[in-house]
């Protein structure tokens, strides 16, 4: 509950409350304050409750919101919108220092009566309904809440020596949480008063609302809103705010251009009738007209942007092909120079393998003929020593 209400107040220090729905504000900050108390509440159980008590604070039949409609749909959606707005004013930094953590140790070291302590907690609480929490440190709110409950029942507390010096806070910073406390007891009770310009979003929705009042037709408006306030009869506003009664959509114009003729002559005030006449001459747009033709502007150059970052994309993925190409291409051309070369080394390979085998063939040829030479040389060196040792048996040995 606290730190929920500190949240609320540091938001609306920076933002409006005719721009962000208090009661949304409300629910995001008790929801974002379970998560940083580590006290988690889904959002379907913070919209429940809030839902249930603005239906009893309205005097409203409640009714059970259920989790599967549209309407509960559009409250979540709320719901963590505005905790994101929360989350981005504050810069995501949502640490929280509390007084009430002070409170019994201040009054510990004071040595104050039990009772003394109850009633300053019920001050720090009632604190959070004004903006102390945000002007003033935690302990400086503490000793102002010590101090307010000392004084109601009429504790004494040392003041020789002045005991909130010990805790870091200042006699003017004191008085003045003092006197907010008792400007806020004299405050009447509190009162809803609607001020954002969304509405409210809890019962019923924006939505809802509008569809009620059927839009009146753009000639009609056209030919003046003032004389359709003044002079049509409750019969004919009957007739233009019921579409079944009164036929189909043409019909009904026709009537209301044919009553507001009848009313027109009818009026004796001559300037009335030049206003008025000047006004159909002149017809004035309304907004819904100004706004469809500018929000066709718009959907139109929006269209031609699109159809441009369209082409765009087209030129930038066939440049991309392109390029593909040219790198298969590429690609290619290596690889058929890389199998030149190979088929180049492989021809050189062979007829270096045939030089070699011919130059082997070539040394064996000569080797075999000069051992043949000199194999006949032998041969016939022998037999020239066999037939001369034969010659000298005879010569020695006649007879043998």
């Amino acid at each position: 509950m606290a730190t929920g209400q500190v949240l609320f107040h540091r938001f609306y220090c920076k933002k409006s409350f005719a721009r962000f729905n208090v009661k949304r504000v409300a629910a995001s900050c008790v929801w974002l304050a379970s998560k940083l108390e580590e006290s988690l509440r889904k959002a379907r159980q913070v919209l429940i409750v809030f839902h249930r008590m603005e239906c009893r604070r309205e005097n409203l039949p409640v009714v059970h919101l259920d989790p599967f409609s549209k309407k509960y749909a559009e409250l979540k959606t709320h719901l963590s919108r505005t905790e994101r707005h929360i989350l981005k004013e504050m810069g995501f930094i949502c640490h929280v220092e509390h007084p009430h953590k002070f409170i019994s140790n201040y009054l510990a070291t004071l040595k104050t009566p039990p009772e003394l302590r109850q009633e300053a907690w019920n001050l720090a609480n009632d604190s959070l309904r004004t903006t102390l929490c945000v002007r003033f440190k935690s302990e400086v709110v503490a000793c102002g809440v010590v101090y307010a409950a000392a004084h109601r029942f009429q504790v004494p507390l040392p003041e020789n020596e002045p005991w909130w010096e010990v805790f870091d806070a200042e006699k003017s910073a004191i008085d003045e949480v003092c006197r907010v406390l008792a400007h806020l007891y004299n405050l009447p009770k509190a009162q809803y008063i609607p001020v954002c310009k969304d509405g409210d979003s809890f019962t019923s929705s924006n939505k809802s609302q509008d569809s009620q009042t059927q839009p009146v037709s753009k000639e009609v408006l056209q030919s003046g809103p003032s004389a359709i306030n003044d002079t049509v009869t409750p019969k004919a506003a009957s007739t233009l705010i019921n579409p079944e009664s009164g036929g189909s959509k043409n019909s009904m114009v026709k009537q209301a251009l044919d009553m507001l003729k009848e009313s027109k002559k009818g009026d004796d005030d001559p300037k009335s009738m030049a206003v008025e006449g000047e006004g159909r001459e002149d017809p004035i747009p309304s907004k819904s007209e100004h706004r469809t033709e500018a929000s066709g502007e718009r959907n139109k150059e929006r269209d031609k942007e699109r159809e441009r970052e369209r082409e765009r994309d087209r030129d930038r993925d066939r440049e991309r092909e392109r390029a593909k190409a040219r790198d298969r291409d590429r690609g290619r051309d290596s690889d058929r120079e890389r199998e030149r070369d190979e088929i180049d080394k492989d021809r050189e390979k062979v007829k270096d393998r045939k030089h070699r085998s011919k130059d082997k063939g070539k040394d064996s040829g000569g080797h075999s003929e000069k051992s043949r030479h000199h194999s006949s040389r032998d041969r016939d060196y022998h037999s020239s020593s066999y037939s001369s040792r034969e010659k000298d048996r005879h010569r020695h040995h006649p007879y043998s």
